[in-house]
């Protein structure tokens, strides 16, 4: 089937698009793969066409069409959408699909539903992760160069003049969906129904996350082997894959939210609330809920509650056997056993258990406020603001100590890519043939182009830094971002910390919801 993936970048580098279209990734790192000499390893098949530009010069006709509208100059703003169509592997073999063929479907698809946008549109025939599956990239700048005639799937007026960025909506990514769909029809081409919403909703962070994690859990795995030790797992688990395995089988068993919602919390740790209609899951190790919607349409509340009622019925049709065979005479000591706990079950020693817990913690609470000695709750609140803002201007240094290292990072690659081609450059000089030479070695000189550009600009006129300089200058802000992170991981734990006395002390003294307002403080972080 084909499916439709979109991308919104805020990457200023239009050329990382171009690089990455006509040359090797590593999939898992996503960084280019160089030969011995360092340079950037051209894809073995590829397609590349420019619509409303030269694909060669994307990337500065893209920055020169921002310049003359003022647009796309902050960091915040969407600089480009990656659009990527996908076929099915069947359809090499069983639908003659070729590169050539997909490009000019890319085209056609491109130019109907981006008009007056630069675009470059270029097909792979590899497929992701050597799949086989003929795929292709639209890529698309944000702000429109030329004025078009206004289609029915534009929601504005401006949708359709120059100088106006790509505007999304849920109407349009559905209208574009359907285009994807109604083009593979025609093409005879496999296609399934991309506007159902997936049962299993699985992303492509969740998916390279899962990848990369399985590969690190493997590596392990093979020295424990040969170590003599037997690998206690050996399936690496998101963090989504075990909510949904938890979910399921809590779903299975429980007849009320209120049943799944004790289910999810002892069994496995997981939090579970509804916000605005919504279930949520808050898994052990995360500070931020995730919703049913990002896990697939098997996880939201209508599915579920369909589930429970289903699991009622059930019950309440053998309920009547049950009572008659759990609680028969018996001499077998098991038996018994099971009658003991299911009669404990309705004693009210969980709720005393309950209770001994919060004791506990009171207890924890109390002995905390003395060993560090607060005098009053104005004691306790004056220090929890303290270590707030002492952790947020640790994170704002931090975040712009990782400003400068992503510029230094830019710079030195810059400086290397201008470097490795030119020698290009200079041939191309002093070639008779230039416009031969040109498309013989377009990528490497656009690449020496975009390069000497951005290193042109970053000096502002004065003399470029040299490579040996600005590794020295990253090593010196890579060491300071990691005691930056380093102290800035112990505020954070010592504000939360504090948090948690902060909300234990005003349940204690009846004083307000403190653990209720504390996870719901939680959820947010």
């Amino acid at each position: 089937m084909a499916i439709l993936k979109h991308i919104a970048s805020k990457n200023a580098d239009y050329g990382e698009a171009q690089r990455y279209l006509m040359f090797r990734y590593d999939e898992d790192t996503m960084k280019p793969i160089l030969d011995e000499n360092g340079r950037l390893i051209p894809r073995e098949e590829y397609y590349l066409d420019g619509i409303n530009c030269d694909p060669f010069t994307f990337d500065m006709e893209c920055r020169e069409l921002n310049a003359q509208y003022c647009k796309n100059q902050t960091y915040d703003e969407i600089k480009s959408h990656h659009y990527i169509l996908s076929f099915n592997p069947k359809d090499v073999s069983e639908n003659g699909l070729t590169g050539e063929r997909a490009q000019q479907l890319g085209l056609e698809y491109a130019r109907k539903n981006f008009p007056g946008h630069q675009a470059l549109v270029c097909t792979h025939t590899d497929g992701n992760n050597k799949s086989g599956n003929i795929h292709v990239h639209i890529v698309i700048n944000s702000l429109r160069k030329h004025d078009v005639e206004r289609q029915d799937f534009m929601e504005r007026p401006c949708d359709s003049r120059a100088g106006y960025k790509h505007h999304l909506t849920n109407d349009y990514l559905t209208y574009l969906k359907q285009d994807v769909m109604d083009l593979c029809r025609r093409e005879q081409l496999h296609q399934v129904d991309l506007l159902s919403p997936a049962e299993k909703k699985v992303t492509d962070r969740e998916y390279h996350a899962r990848r990369r994690g399985q590969k690190k859990m493997d590596e392990l795995n093979r020295k424990m082997i040969a170590d003599g030790v037997t690998p206690r797992k050996t399936k690496f688990e998101t963090q989504k894959d075990f909510l949904r395995k938890a979910i399921e089988a809590a779903a299975a068993s429980a007849c009320t939210q209120e049943d799944f919602q004790k289910i999810l919390a002892k069994k496995y740790g997981i939090s579970f609330k509804v916000s605005r209609g919504r279930f949520s899951y808050l898994h052990p190790e995360r500070g931020k809920y995730i919703t049913g919607r990002n896990l697939g349409s098997h996880y939201e509340k209508e599915y579920l509650l369909s589930v429970f009622k289903e699991n009622t019925r059930s019950r309440s049709e053998i309920s009547s056997d049950f009572s008659a065979f759990i609680f028969i005479k018996s001499d077998l000591r098991l038996v018994r056993d099971l009658q003991t706990c299911v009669k404990a079950q309705e004693s009210p020693a969980y709720a005393r258990r309950v209770k001994l817990t919060n004791l506990q913690q009171m207890a924890k609470t109390v002995a905390y406020i003395q060993e560090h000695g607060y005098d009053s709750e104005e004691a306790l609140a004056d220090a929890f603001s303290q270590a707030q803002a002492q952790t947020s201007d640790m994170r704002k240094a931090l975040r712009s100590t990782e400003k400068k290292l992503k510029e230094v990072n830019q710079q030195i690659h810059y400086t290397g890519q201008y470097l490795a081609n030119k020698s290009v450059y200079k041939q191309y000089l002093a070639s008779r043939n230039k416009k031969q030479f040109r498309q013989e070695h377009g990528a490497e000189i656009a690449l020496y182009e975009a390069a000497r550009k951005f290193l042109k600009d970053s000096a502002g006129g004065g003399k470029l830094p040299s490579i040996k300089l600005l590794k020295e200058e990253k090593a010196t802000l890579a060491e300071l971002k990691n005691r930056q992170y380093e102290t800035y991981q112990n505020l954070r734990g010592y504000k939360k910390e504090l948090k948690t006395v902060k909300a234990n002390v005003e349940m204690i003294l009846g004083k307000g919801h403190g653990r209720q307002e504390l996870e719901r403080e939680t959820s947010r972080s």
